[in-house]
């Protein structure tokens, strides 16, 4: 009976366990890498023919987004999640399936006029989501399920994300039982819309996400209706749009939750009926998904609600742009409005065509609702970049770049220290996982030091042998950077030529105006003293 790490191991995103109970081969989580990558994972121990079950914590594409690649490589066994999950990967999986179609097909377009390029195949199909989809088990929250003989697992509410869980996993080899418990991503507590993470009493291990374990959202809980009402008045009193980038899956609902009370009450005085556009065709059905699922999910606030025969994300003056046409419509009305549009971090989507519509506008504002990855372009504009490159054309940034204060899906330090504290036992060892690398390796040391649990920060083929507590192998972080000597060859080739070209254009420069060659001169000095310390 082992357990082995393979991603989010001091990253926060690609979550991937593997667990070996008998002749059982189980994944929980297999899902994509977002923005920077610091380190390689290792590759599964077994082949994808071989994996008998996954067990889905959510459906966020960082956690089940590689199941077509899963099955696109051989395997056939069951999946398992809540049912409002399966749900949410109908839309997700399939929609990252179009992504990844839509991606090789311009690369492979792109190499017809380079013959050096060659066709690039999509990294899974439609076909393969479709077939993934038709492999899921949907589950009911706290029931316990028995999976095969030795495995049984249970779904408990974590207040993440619609249908976002916890897992907890009895195995059992040689009369041996041990519980595991799998924390997926915890919710913060007091969000809107979702109850709050539930606790578990007991577990011999626990895998934990550690994303905000080094840091609190805030000692008082943010006023979010004050806050965005004060962005919205003095956004619309220039005469500008609020671009919203948001996740169309659980933070895109949370905003029409604030901005269908602001509205109710009339809070907007710059222009009170003020238009909201929700322009992504994955966030419309999220959303009638997490209608669908109101009874199982919703918190007492917004069932409240729910039994006055409100809907809680809806109000008029929403409109839902699904179609391409109604998309671009939305930037030629000049009225100022609210524009949500996916992707969350801006590596993708109709958001960046939204940004390069306003991020140039000095009375836009652009704010942002959620965790920006490391590498990310929101990341970018939130660090403060005077310019982002957007299809080819370089944007200043001249809007106001805003961030809504403590608006988490996931639980800050405290919030994760609560959740530990509710096993009625210390469970014999904490794995940290699902943290920046300094994020998790202090979280662990401060569990340990301060609260005494025995925690332990794993790298990527990290193997430990759950029968008798000891590790099999200790896994090294290798640095994704350095993956082939043939890659640094080549992206030294193309620092060459940027040199030549920055070159060429310095010699061009002598028709340019004194303030823009300040300024060109300014970034130029800017780029070496950074590279050079």
């Amino acid at each position: 009976m082992r357990l082995m790490f393979i991603g989010a191991d001091h990253e926060v995103t690609g979550s991937c366990h593997y667990l070996e109970v008998g002749d059982k081969h189980i994944l929980v989580d297999y899902g994509m890498e977002q923005g920077r990558i610091s380190f390689e994972h290792v590759d599964l121990p077994v082949g994808a023919a071989q994996i008998d079950y996954v067990f889905l914590t959510h459906a966020h594409v960082d956690h089940s987004g590689n199941l077509p690649l899963l099955y696109a490589r051989g395997f056939r066994g069951k999946i398992f999640m809540t049912r409002p999950t399966a749900d949410l990967c109908s839309i997700m999986l399939r929609d990252c399936a179009h992504i990844q179609m839509q991606e090789a097909e311009w690369r492979s377009r792109k190499g017809k006029r380079n013959k050096d390029i060659k066709q690039v195949e999509p990294t899974y199909s439609m076909e393969d989501a479709d077939a993934t989809l038709r492999q899921i088990i949907p589950c009911d929250y706290n029931t316990i399920i028995d999976i095969c003989e030795g495995v049984k697992i249970r779904f408990t509410d974590i207040g993440h994300l619609l249908g976002s869980a916890s897992i907890e996993v009895w195995a059992t080899e040689k009369d041996v039982e041990k519980k595991l418990v799998f924390s997926g991503d915890i919710g913060n507590d007091d969000q809107p819309i979702l109850k709050d993470p539930a606790t578990t009493e007991l577990a011999d291990y626990v895998v934990m996400e550690s994303t905000y374990g080094d840091r609190y959202h805030g000692e008082e809980k943010p006023d979010y209706i004050k806050e965005l009402t004060e962005i919205l008045n003095r956004t619309f009193a220039r005469g500008g749009n609020v671009v919203i980038p948001s996740f169309a899956v659980g933070r895109t609902q949370e905003m029409l939750y604030f901005l269908r009370t602001i509205k109710k009450e009339h809070l907007v005085t710059a222009v009170d009926d003020f238009p909201v556009y929700v322009d992504s065709p994955m966030a419309v059905e999220a959303t009638e998904v997490f209608t669908d699922h109101a009874l199982e999910c919703y918190d007492d606030e917004a069932m409240a609600l729910i039994k006055k025969k409100i809907n809680p994300i809806s109000f008029p003056g929403l409109n839902l742009a699904i179609t391409t046409e109604e998309s671009r419509a939305i930037n030629e009305e000049d009225t100022p409005k609210v524009i949500i549009s996916a992707s969350g971090m801006c590596e993708a989507g109709r958001i960046r065509h939204h940004l390069k519509h306003n991020l140039w506008r000095p009375e836009s504002t652009i704010l942002f609702v959620g965790y920006q990855s490391v590498g990310t372009t929101g990341r970018a504009i939130i660090d403060g970049a005077e310019e982002i490159k957007l299809f080819g054309e370089v944007i200043d940034v001249q809007a106001e770049i805003v961030k809504l204060t403590g608006l988490s899906g996931h639980a800050d330090k405290g919030g994760l220290i609560r959740w530990l504290q509710g096993f009625k036992e210390r469970p014999s060892r904490v794995f940290l996982v699902h943290g920046e690398d300094g994020t998790c390796t202090n979280f662990a040391a401060c569990l340990r030091d301060e609260y005494g649990y025995n925690t332990y920060a794993p790298y990527s083929g990290t193997e430990f042998d759950l029968i008798s507590g000891q590790f099999i192998k200790e896994g090294v972080p290798k640095a994704a950077v350095h993956k082939t000597s043939k890659l640094v060859s080549d992206v030294y080739t193309r620092l060459k030529a940027a040199g030549a070209r920055l070159t060429a254009i310095i010699a061009k420069s002598e028709g340019m105006t004194n303030k823009d060659k300040a300024k060109f001169a300014d970034q130029i000095i800017a780029l070496c003293d950074k590279w050079e310390n």
